[in-house]
């Protein structure tokens, strides 16, 4: 069950981080700024929790590797 939730954790966070990539483009071109800057924070909050994602899955397998 971990497993499909640490998917689902991954997917979203892709996800989120590529909205950011769509919102930060699309102000670029409109010459947006409050919009570059938004998909600059969703493309950074994705990222981050990109990284918390990969750090749980370390954990986890230090603790199998361990027979925990």
């Amino acid at each position: 069950m971990e497993a499909v939730m640490s998917f689902m954790d991954k997917l979203k966070n892709r996800m989120q981080m590529g909205k950011g990539h769509a919102k930060e483009a699309t102000g670029r071109e409109t010459r947006d700024p409050y919009l570059e800057s938004e998909g600059r924070r969703d493309r950074a909050a994705g990222g981050v929790k990109q990284v918390g994602e990969h750090a749980k899955d370390a954990v986890r397998n230090v603790k199998k590797s361990f027979g925990r």
